[in-house]
């Protein structure tokens, strides 16, 4: 069921309606969108037909004019050496070169109104036409009919087969998006239960790693482990990526703006992360003209199916640790209409249409990658007038390693696999006593139970969850990854000469074990109020790693834009990233079993560092766990 289609190269993407009608079709004869229908919406798995009076919201994505110069273009103002390097175009210069121009506009809007469907609007940068119309109006316009189709115990609306277009229209859209479902999942894992239910640490845990050791319990492997820490401090994680000293002296990301994008808004955002910041970083609050927030009308049809409350604990994370470790940057939070990958999009594409930002950290993402082309289309494109403006895309690179558990086989996570973003990858982290880092290796966590007084299963345990990574099967390699990543892990998912863009490209603390604290406003018994917890997943690292990038910003006095090129080259000439090797460890967790008090008794176990079990692993140089490795102070701060 999974995509295994190889695209040569990322441009071919967006250029695909166009390459597939060219010379294959008459006049009159209406083209389809390739790839507009997933595999997924099979007969078998139709549930039943969308009532044709259901009203549907989509957006009609319009291709970019010169597509492949605007990649050309993108990679160079990206790439040191290259003449062009820095030399970002502004909002006006995209739109007069490569916008889709209002000519488009005008004719796509006008068919759709042919179909009696309502224009809502039409972002700054002409990215897509947005329309609303039933059911009925949208199967006759695109000649399919939408269904709701179960996968994998969730029911997702989809339509029958690819959509249709007039061929006159049909070179100028590379996406319909909206009437695919694709559920985005936040990329944060808690202890145990989300935000906003209650949630509590419970002790025994240390204020940092290695302060309390478990003697009570049998050794694991012959070892008696540290008690997993309670979660770490801003000013412990500064401390251990050695930024510190910096954000000491005033170089704290001041002149930045970080964009945050997640689904729907927590009503406590900004009071629960000032509330944080008083009670562990108090030299550094957050700042109500810090902090801005924009938020699309909330999809109540979507509120169950996303969670919507469980997305509270994600924004809140990410607003408090981009604050930690750029204090001085302002927050930028979006919050998306529901959490489907099409209304992230338009979150995503609200930052990059109108430069609010410099940098964006993103933690949310699907599960492998089978995902409509088509919204991989109108995705790709907002990542290239991204890099074109020279704002950074940080993205995490998932919570399930391989994949395999999910999708039967070793596979990337879409948006972190395309190549004009950062995928940021996790770590586990062991901050000592003085705030150096004392153990760090891939995020990749076995678990085993303590049971009638023996660890169940033995060591290493069961795996559990931790780093995504492994190699597109949607993306060819990039050319900044060719004698960087080993070809043998670019080969992979390939066959013959093809190569793969390989995820993450760098990583950052990701272990929920060995985690940061977070403070949310929560639900308990006794009442609703703010609380503190530890919590991990890539959606901690994304927002870390782009705190640090606006804090290099304001370092060098320059805007860095689409890092990975750079990032690349460093290996062979820098101390800038630090490797990131397997080391054998871990922590033991004593959590509460309801997960605020003892009332119903504790459970211990041990979480294992960076499992072996998985097709991905560390090893010394690249590898798909973490990447190139991790920001190393000053020396990764001085980029430019």
């Amino acid at each position: 069921m999974r995509r295994s289609v190889v695209v040569a190269g990322v441009t071919a993407l967006l250029a695909g309606v166009t390459a597939v009608n060219a010379g294959t079709s008459s006049a009159s004869t209406p083209q389809t969108v390739p790839g507009s229908h997933p595999a997924w919406a099979r007969s078998s798995a139709l549930v039943d037909d969308v009532s044709q009076t259901h009203p549907v919201t989509f957006r009609v994505y319009l291709a970019m004019r010169d597509c492949v110069g605007a990649e050309t273009t993108a990679m160079a103002v990206s790439t040191p050496g290259n003449p062009a390097y820095g030399h970002y175009l502004s909002t006006a210069q995209v739109r007069a070169r490569y916008a889709p121009d209002a000519t488009t506009v005008s004719t796509v809007s006008s068919w759709l109104r042919e179909q009696g469907v309502t224009v809502d609007q039409v972002p700054a940068n002409n990215a897509y036409v947005e329309a609303t119309g039933t059911a009925a109006q949208v199967d006759a316009a695109f000649g399919i009919r939408l269904g709701n189709y179960t996968v994998d115990g969730r029911t997702r609306t989809a339509p029958d087969r690819d959509l249709s277009l007039p061929d006159s229209l049909a070179s100028s859209v590379i996406a319909v998006s909206g009437l695919t479902q694709t559920f985005a999942e936040p990329l944060s894992i808690p202890a145990v239960a989300p935000a906003p239910n209650g949630f509590r640490n419970s002790a025994p845990c240390g204020t940092y790693y290695g302060q309390k050791i478990d003697t009570t319990d049998p050794t694991y492997g012959g070892t008696h482990l540290s008690y997993a820490p309670c979660g770490y401090t801003p000013p412990q994680l500064r401390s251990a990526y050695g930024i510190d000293t910096a954000v000491r002296g005033g170089l704290d990301g001041r002149g930045q703006t970080i964009a945050i994008v997640d689904a729907f808004a927590s009503p406590t955002v900004y009071s629960d992360a000032a509330e944080y910041s008083r009670r562990n970083d108090p030299s550094h609050p957050l700042l109500a003209w810090q902090f801005s927030q924009h938020v699309f009308p909330e999809n109540a049809d979507q509120e169950v199916a996303c969670d919507a409350s469980g997305w509270y604990g994600e924004e809140t994370l990410d607003v408090e640790a981009a604050h930690g470790m750029a204090p001085g940057a302002n927050i930028l939070y979006v919050g998306a209409s529901d959490c489907l990958g099409a209304s992230l999009d338009v979150g995503l594409n609200y930052v990059v249409a109108n430069h609010l930002a410099d940098v964006v950290s993103n933690s949310y993402g699907d599960q492998g990658e089978d995902v409509p082309t088509s919204d991989v289309n109108a995705f790709h494109a907002i990542a290239i007038e991204a890099t074109l403006e020279g704002i950074g895309l940080d993205f995490s690179s998932g919570d399930d390693g391989d994949e395999v558990a999910n999708v039967g086989h070793p596979e990337a996570d879409f948006s972190a696999s395309d190549p004009l973003v950062t995928a940021v990858g996790g770590t586990s982290l062991g901050i000592g006593s003085t705030g150096r880092t004392v153990v760090q290796t891939g995020w990749e966590t076995g678990k085993s139970t303590l049971s009638a007084g023996e660890w169940t299963p033995a060591a290493p345990g069961s795996y559990l969850y931790g780093s995504g990574g492994g190699t597109s099967g949607l993306f060819a390699e990039p050319s900044y990854q060719v004698g960087v990543v080993p070809d043998a892990l670019a080969a992979q998912n390939h066959t013959g000469d093809d190569r793969g863009r390989v995820v993450p490209d760098i990583s950052m603390d990701g272990d929920p074990n060995t985690g940061m604290l977070i403070g949310v406003t929560q639900t308990f018994a006794d009442g609703v109020y703010y609380d503190q917890y530890r919590i991990g997943g890539t959606s901690l690292a994304s927002p870390l790693f782009s705190g640090v990038v606006a804090v290099a910003n304001q370092f060098d006095h320059f805007e860095h834009g689409f890092l990975n090129p750079r990032l690349y080259g460093f290996t062979s000439r820098t101390s800038a990233i630090t490797d990131v090797n397997h080391v054998n460890g871990g922590v033991v967790r004593v959590d509460y079993i309801n997960g605020i008090d003892d009332t119903a008794g504790l459970r211990t176990s041990v979480r294992t560092f960076d499992d072996p079990s998985l097709t991905i692993h560390t090893t010394s140089g690249y590898d798909d766990v973490t990447g190139l490795g991790v920001p190393k102070g000053s020396a990764f701060l001085a980029l430019a």
